[in-house]
Formats: structure tokens, C-alpha cells, sequence
């Protein structure tokens, strides 16, 4: 059987797909993310990028446990009566693993971080649509650029926020980019260094609750390390010293707990201080708002259920979205060799590819100018010759 050939138009189309498949690579976002953040299940936990401060932490609560289930429950089973001991037990193992949740909760959502844009904000476009603090236009020598910050009022007070030049954005109010996670993130409110993440407006009520819970924890062991010293010296008829030698375990706990109990106290009482009165740690040791009016206090009430009883808000940024990205693009190459490539370089390697294809255009017409001559003079010579 004879077959037609293909049409030209047909095999151009077929390499252009190719071409394109060839050039182009379907990923999610997540996998060429700018920030220093590290994920894990396919983008759906967010950590930091210091993520081993979080199994420092679960060591330091898990081995304490560890040691109070294993040596000072004994003596608590045998001398409470009615199995009493074995719920003492249960209670602390079940505030472990709920505080291990929580920790992982902190740790591993996303706490609230915006998304960067594309190509930076048009001068002009931005002192257009708001008001800003300073001048848009500069001196009058020298070139258009964006102020540093500008003017947002929140609850009739003006509120100044600067731009980022990382993500090239104006930042929200009480937004903050932090140096460690190289992200802006909403109502930031410190880089925790003990679980290794960004505490932000999505991940804050988890953060307190794991505190705080750390703290109830730690006081319920201290005490009944005690009550275990005291139920040996009334067994063996000794002082306190021969009863810490009998269960050197309780000692050991008492002393840990006494110290974690003090500074996971101290941070719980700050905290609900700031949750009191709507601040952030941030906003508390740069602003300083006793001294003046803060903006974003709407009462001790208010403040409570704004941190505790509202919806959590929902990520800004689809890390598993997919995005289509050239393999030549200047995003992707910037992404992949981390930031290394600054905008004004990739502006410069675009305006030096301008160029060059604008010097092809002129050499392919200068060509054909010149072939033309040539044509026209070889055609008069052999008119003459005729």
C-alpha cells in the first residue's frame, strides 16, 4: 500500500512539541522554591532550614519522659493503691505524645509566609495608587525608583511598611522577612531556633500551646519526682539525701525539671502578655507600644479569641501547585543555583541577548543587502556582454 508523505507543516508542528517538551519541565512549586525552607511529603510539611534544632528538642523532652516512666513510676505504682500509680503514668505519656504533635504542628505548617512576585513593582504604577512617604521621583537627575516604605492605615492609625527587595513587595502590615528562612511572613513574630521554624500567623497558636503544654508537663513530673522521694524516706525510715541515693532518678528529674520549669514558665507569661495585648515579639522589642498607641489592639477579649478561637487562616502559597518552567528561563536558573544570580545580573544577560539577536536581525539584512548588489551587477554584465 502506498502512503501519502507527511506534510511539511505536519513534521514543523511535531519538532516544535518536541522542542518545547525538550525545553520545558512540569514541576511543583514547592521543588524550585527561593526560600531556604526544607518539605517533606511532597510539599505538604513546611520546615525550616535549621530542622535538626526540632529532634534537639524532642530528645530533651522525650528522654526526661523516658526516665520518669521507667525508674520513678515503679515506686509510685507500688505506693499509691487502686492501680492509682499506673494513671499517673498514662497521663504523662499521653501529654507526651500530644505535645509531640504540637511541636510537629510548629514546626511543620506553613507560618504564614507570602508569596514572592515575579518581576518587581513599576515605580510609577506605585506612587499612582498610594500614598507614600516619601518621594517617588527622587532627585530630579537621577533615575525613578520605589520609596523604602509607605503609608497603610490599620484602625485609623498610620502604619509605615517597607518594601522588600528580596521578594520585591510591599510587606503587609506586621509582615517581617526573616534572614534565616529568607521569606516575608505574616504577623512574624520570631525565628524560634528550638523547633527550627518561622513563627508566624499560622503556626503561632500551636507554638503557645506546645510552650505552654512543655511547662504544665515538666511541673507535673517535678512533682511527683517529690512525692516519690517522699514515699521512699517514709519506706525506708531515711532523710532526704539517703532517699535521692536510693532513686537517683527522681534527684536527676527534680534538678532538670526545676531549671526547664523556670524558662518555659518566663516564656509562657510573656507570651500571654503579648496575646493580652495583640503584640508580637518582633513588634514588643522594636516598637514598643506601651509608649504608644498600638493599632492592633482590640481589647483583652478580642485578643484572646482572635489567637484562639478563629478559623486558622489558609496558606497564601499552593506549594504543590504545578508550574511549567523553562529549563533557560532566568527563574529557574536563579532557583536552582540558590540565589545566586541577582535581578540586575539577569537583567543584564537579557539585555545582552536583546542585543545580540538585534545585531543577527541587522547582519542577516546586511547579507541580503549585499547579495542583491551582487545579483544587480552580474545581470548588467551580461547584458553588456550580450
Amino acid at each position: 500500500m502506498y502512503s501519502p508523505p507527511l506534510s511539511s507543516t505536519t513534521n514543523r508542528s511535531d519538532s516544535k512539541e518536541r522542542i518545547n517538551n525538550t525545553n520545558s519541565s512540569q514541576l511543583r512549586l514547592y521543588q524550585i522554591w527561593q526560600g531556604r525552607n526544607r518539605f517533606y511529603l511532597g510539599g505538604r510539611l513546611v520546615f525550616g532550614p535549621d530542622i535538626r534544632a526540632m529532634f534537639l528538642t524532642l530528645f530533651l523532652i522525650l528522654v526526661p519522659v523516658a526516665l520518669f516512666c521507667t525508674f520513678v513510676s515503679r515506686g509510685l505504682v507500688n505506693a499509691f493503691p487502686h492501680r492509682f500509680g499506673y494513671i499517673i503514668v498514662a497521663i504523662s505519656l499521653v501529654f507526651s505524645v500530644f505535645i509531640v504533635v504540637l511541636l510537629l504542628l510548629t514546626s511543620g505548617t506553613d507560618p504564614g509566609i507570602v508569596p514572592r512576585n515575579a518581576h518587581p513593582l513599576d515605580a510609577d504604577d506605585e506612587c499612582e495608587t498610594s500614598s507614600i512617604s516619601t518621594s517617588c521621583l527622587g532627585s530630579q537627575t537621577g533615575p525613578v525608583s520605589l520609596p523604602p516604605m509607605k503609608n497603610v492605615t490599620v484602625n485609623g492609625i498610620v502604619v509605615k511598611v517597607k518594601y522588600c527587595k528580596t521578594c520585591m513587595l510591599y510587606r503587609p502590615p506586621r509582615c517581617s522577612h526573616c534572614s534565616i528562612c529568607d521569606n516575608c511572613i505574616e504577623r512574624f513574630d520570631h525565628h524560634c531556633p528550638w523547633v527550627g521554624q518561622c513563627i508566624g500567623k499560622r503556626n503561632y497558636r500551636y507554638f503557645f500551646m506546645f510552650v505552654s503544654s512543655t511547662n504544665l508537663l515538666s511541673l507535673y513530673v517535678f512533682a511527683f519526682c517529690w512525692v516519690n522521694i517522699k514515699k521512699v524516706m517514709e519506706a525506708h525510715d531515711c532523710n532526704i539525701w539517703s532517699a535521692f541515693l536510693k532513686s537517683p532518678a527522681s534527684g536527676i528529674l527534680i534538678m532538670y525539671t526545676f531549671v526547664v520549669s523556670w524558662f518555659l514558665g518566663g516564656l509562657t507569661a510573656f507570651h500571654l502578655y503579648l496575646i493580652i495585648t495583640n503584640q508580637t515579639t518582633y513588634e514588643n522589642y522594636r516598637y514598643r507600644y506601651e509608649r504608644k498607641m498600638n493599632p492592633f489592639n482590640l481589647g483583652c477579649a478580642r485578643n484572646f479569641k482572635e489567637i484562639f478561637f478563629t478559623s486558622m487562616p489558609s496558606s497564601r502559597v499552593n506549594f504543590r501547585a504545578h508550574v511549567k518552567v523553562d529549563r533557560f528561563s532566568s527563574f529557574n536558573t536563579s532557583s536552582y543555583l540558590g540565589g545566586a544570580t541577582t535581578n540586575s545580573d539577569m537583567q543584564k544577560m537579557n539585555n545582552f541577548d536583546v542585543e545580540v539577536g538585534r545585531r543577527q536581525v541587522v547582519d542577516a539584512d546586511e547579507c541580503k543587502d549585499i547579495d542583491n548588489r551582487i545579483k544587480s551587477v552580474g545581470g548588467g554584465v551580461e547584458r553588456c556582454e550580450s
